[in-house]
């Protein structure tokens, strides 16, 4: 019988964040992961399948709740109102995971072919959330129109979110990017600067 390995998922994942921001993520070997978190390397090839994947594997998790909400929303609820079910959601599952996420989000900005298979989730999820659209009776192309604001809502809720000077928590964010989303696609004005954070009416995500 094997060594009993509590939590060896979750220890291999702090293991890699934490080298791959002090040593960047070109320069960590699943070796040094696995003597960091104090277990093998083949203990580390069980639970993933490279050092990639360990930034990465909470996003299946991430897509079927998204998915889940929407897909659970009430039979006349608007494309937009569905997903915004789905943005709550997933928002909430970020809370008290600032550290992790702004971390994260550091170690993948600074590598390009990180940036490249972020895009690729993002993709992904975006996919996903069309097609949940296209089952609940939303036509081409409005389901992918939908689906790819969703991500871009997300994607500017989290990143003001991670900002430094941020204080509002993500759940907030996202339903304020949301609202900018709808004022704009209805032709009115975005909300003004944030008093405190200047968190402008321009959806760029930059904090």
């Amino acid at each position: 019988m094997g060594r009993w390995e509590p939590d060896a998922r979750g220890r291999l994942a702090a293991a890699a964040l934490q080298l791959y921001s002090e040593r960047g993520y070109e320069q960590t070997t699943v070796a040094e992961i696995a003597k960091q978190a104090g277990l093998t390397e083949r203990t580390f090839f069980r639970h993933y399948a490279d050092k990639r994947e360990v930034l990465f594997s909470g996003a299946v998790d991430l897509q079927e709740l998204f998915v889940r909400e929407v897909a659970g929303a009430p039979d006349n609820a608007a494309p937009i109102d569905a997903l915004a079910l789905g943005l709550d959601a997933v928002a909430e599952a970020f809370a008290d995971r600032w550290a992790y996420a702004r971390t994260r989000h550091a170690v993948i900005t600074a590598n390009a072919e990180l940036q490249e298979r972020e895009l690729i989730k993002l993709a992904s999820l975006s996919a996903a959330l069309a097609e949940t659209l296209r089952g609940r009776g939303v036509a081409e192309p409005a389901a992918s129109l939908a689906a790819e604001a969703a991500v871009a809502v997300f994607k500017v809720g989290f990143e003001r979110w991670i900002g430094a000077s941020e204080e509002r928590d993500m759940a907030q964010l996202v339903r304020e990017a949301l609202t900018e989303f709808k004022a704009v696609a209805a032709g009115g004005r975005c909300a003004p600067e944030h008093p405190r954070t200047g968190a402008g009416s321009q959806a760029s995500g930059t904090p």
